[in-house]
């Protein structure tokens, strides 16, 4: 529940665009609701929480962001239950890679309790944007940038916490053709890569565009040494149904940890189903699809949920998987997962933050 431990001015806008929004026609990030919450890192400490109308804010154009990248973001979603109540899913999960992002960037930790209550409160003042319709969610953007107002390669001394909403539907509209990227590369063995920075998605955007232009809707990036080894899509972490095991590529300072993934993994356990964190080489994906071990395929994240994959293309060569709309495993994952977020079956681990 939202607790009043941490101290939030509330401005409510005078006129909400609610009304005009068009639910049967969301394009995916591109709605915003009514407010916006901001708060700043100044002296050492975070102050000046406030939940404001949804608009610009004015910027320095010497803000080191701009310059030198500090700057990540979060992604998680508010649910409708069935009981008529509203939950975030794990947004303690959120919280701790957040702060595994920040470390990593040399910027300020955010407490998490302050995390999870700057998020409920924003959710709550927009609660009425919430979608009821089946596989839409509001999705929620946290993010922090740094605002120091300086040029030189130092960390910034102040930064700027916000987070922004949107009502959504799926990510995705069909299954996807993807393609095994051995060119480019998206992260490294000692990078950030494990981190939701920006500039991990500005380096992906040109080798994604190149794919898109062959007719992919996904890149599978690969390790950058060896470009052997699979790690995970561009929008989502990948797992494949192998030789009877749910086999997912292990986590790395090069793959993001997903909390989609991570739940996932949970209920496969929980049903004592084989699992398998480790290196999956490129070669063993293509021979199980050759051999017929490999019956499905899928990419997971909160955005994509669960997405499966209907071809693979690698060096010229399109390999076909079993038939996606046949997926059991995976129709089984998205309907138990999506049961827990509406609430329409007991939330036995706890799950649900509600508002």
């Amino acid at each position: 529940m939202v607790t009043d431990t941490l101290d939030i001015k509330i401005s409510k806008i005078e006129n909400s665009r609610l009304a005009e929004t068009d639910y049967g026609n969301l394009v995916f990030g591109q709605t915003f609701s009514d407010h916006m919450l901001v708060a700043d890192y100044k002296n050492g400490q975070w102050q000046n929480f406030e939940i404001l109308p949804y608009g610009e804010l004015k910027l320095s154009p010497a803000i080191s962001a701009l310059h030198y990248g500090q700057a990540f973001f979060e992604g998680l979603k508010a649910y409708k239950l069935q009981n008529g109540q509203v939950s975030i899913f794990r947004p303690n999960k959120n919280a701790e890679r957040f702060n595994k992002s920040a470390e990593r960037l040399c910027m300020p930790q955010l407490p998490e309790d302050l995390f999870i209550q700057s998020i409920a409160a924003l959710v709550e003042a927009d609660r009425q944007w919430i979608p009821e319709q089946e596989n839409h969610a509001l999705y929620i953007r946290p993010f922090m940038f740094a605002t120091e107002a300086a040029l030189g390669v130092h960390p910034s001394s102040s930064y700027k916490f916000c987070v922004m909403t949107c009502p959504v539907g799926p990510y995705f509209s069909k299954y996807l053709k993807v393609k095994v990227e051995t060119g480019y590369s998206r992260a490294s063995d000692g990078g950030f890569g494990f981190a939701k920075a920006a500039g991990n998605y500005g380096g992906s955007l040109l080798p994604a565009k190149k794919a898109a232009e062959e007719g992919f809707d996904q890149i599978i990036w690969t390790d950058s040494r060896e470009h052997a080894y699979v790690e995970e899509l561009g929008a989502a972490n990948i797992i494949f149904v192998l030789d009877g095991k749910l086999v997912t590529p292990s986590t790395r300072d090069t793959i993001l940890k997903g909390v989609t993934r991570d739940s996932i993994l949970e209920l496969a356990r929980s049903w004592n189903m084989p699992v398998e964190e480790r290196r999956v080489a490129v070669a063993e994906v293509l021979d199980g699809i050759k051999t017929g071990k490999l019956t499905e395929a899928f990419g997971v994240g909160t955005a994509a949920t669960i997405t499966p994959i209907a071809e693979i293309g690698f060096e010229g060569k399109i390999y076909t998987l079993p038939d996606p709309a046949k997926a059991a495993i995976a129709a089984k994952l998205r309907r138990t997962l999506d049961d827990i977020k509406y609430g329409r079956t007991e939330d036995t681990n706890g799950w649900n933050y509600i508002v």
